[in-house]
């Protein structure tokens, strides 16, 4: 059989995401679906982030659509333009990462995924004394004008300005558009756990019991993170929850780390990078274990305790039954892999462990107690080991 560049097909844009939708969502399955949702919410999350709006409001709505508003002003009027091109554009993506933004989906393709996969999707955005509107059917945009009045109310509201994205996940490439709301809710819980001050909600209006809503909003970030995984879990705290934020210019980023030592064996240790999930881990979960272990060692040989001679060949013992969160938040992430579940920039090891060295110490030194506790439990699990 002869094979040449007469049998070569190229595809570009919306024809290579529909062609191909595994290589842009993950699957064409469930995995993919939430995915597409993620997409879409990211964009809304950045806005609250960057400081251009407040909350972010999801719907799932009775008619199998997702709608995603924000309360922000930032692409309505003057900056509808760049709103279309993240729609209509492959390259755009879904703006730039760094400390400030959220990478939500895996993939983080932006909005012209979204487009490409949807049967219908719109975009009403109201700012600068306009309300602007858009409308696409399966990524091609349906013609009619792009300013369709002046600004007289809000996204969701009486007044206000926002932007709004409803969009019906395309039946003829998803398996299912049937969204799990469970699933939704953990991961937006998820996201306003680490970025502190995000308020997002999410609505089911598809059951006829009538709608379900719930509002995530965390004021204390990580260490309400870390006080929820272990009440979870019935660990049985020693004491409450030890959490610090600090900002180091050499990794180009922030740092935002809590944790507490329970009762139960294993440690349930999360690593986040500009929230996202690190699930094989990285260099600033290998530097908090670091940090740890050294504010523990140089505890025990301050204090003269017997067992500071050991503690470093005991370092597993030291985590073992730790509930911990570690998020850094960094102008430029390193992951290792196309899925982002492996954080490698080289310089967050060293900074995360100094900073966790250093508050973790002045905890120690304010409550020995709570230090000794900690030693102690790591003798008598070697002893029983």
């Amino acid at each position: 059989m002869k094979y040449d560049a007469a049998h070569i097909e190229v595809l570009d844009g919306r024809e290579a995401v529909r062609k191909r939708p595994g290589m842009y969502v993950g699957s064409t399955g469930e995995r993919g679906l939430y995915h597409l949702v993620l997409e879409v919410v990211d964009r809304a999350v950045s806005e609250v982030l960057a400081g251009r709006a407040g909350s972010v409001d999801v719907r799932l709505t009775s008619d199998g659509g997702v709608r995603v508003a924000d309360d922000g002003a930032g692409s309505g009027g003057a900056n509808a333009p760049d709103l279309e091109a993240q729609l209509t554009s492959l390259h755009v993506g879904s703006g730039p990462v760094g400390r400030r933004t959220a990478v939500i989906a895996p993939f983080s393709l932006g909005l012209f995924v979204a487009n490409a996969l949807s049967s219908r999707l719109t975009v009403e955005a109201r700012g600068e004394g306009t309300r602007w509107v858009k409308e696409y059917v399966r990524g091609v945009e349906v013609e009619q004008p792009d300013t369709v009045g002046v600004l007289t109310g809000g996204v969701g509201s009486a007044t206000g300005s926002g932007t709004a994205i409803s969009f019906w996940p395309d039946t003829e490439i998803f398996e299912t558009t049937w969204s799990s709301f469970p699933v939704l809710a953990e991961r937006f819980r998820q996201l306003a756990f680490l970025n502190r001050g995000l308020a997002i909600s999410l609505t089911d209006e598809r059951s006829a019991d009538g709608p379900r809503r719930v509002l995530f909003q965390f004021p204390d970030g990580v260490r309400d993170f870390v006080a929820a995984l272990d009440a979870e879990a019935r660990a049985y705290p020693i004491a409450d929850v030890f959490g610090f934020e600090r900002e180091d210019e050499r990794m180009a980023g922030t740092m935002e780390v809590a944790l507490l030592w329970g009762y139960s064996r294993g440690a349930r240790i999360r690593g986040f990078a500009n929230s996202l999930a690190t699930h094989e881990g990285g260099t600033h979960l290998d530097g908090f274990r670091d940090g740890v272990v050294a504010a523990v060692t140089a505890f025990a040989q301050e204090r003269g305790l017997p067992a500071a001679s050991d503690l470093d060949a005991r370092a597993d013992l030291i985590v073992e039954s730790l509930t911990a969160v570690v998020s850094v938040k960094l102008d430029q992430p390193e992951y290792l892999g196309a899925t982002r579940t492996l954080l490698g920039n080289t310089a967050v090891r060293v900074c995360v462990a100094e900073a966790v060295r250093e508050h973790l110490g002045d905890w120690f030194a304010e409550r020995p107690e709570r230090g000794e506790e900690v030693i102690d439990r790591v003798v008598q699990a070697s002893r029983r080991d």
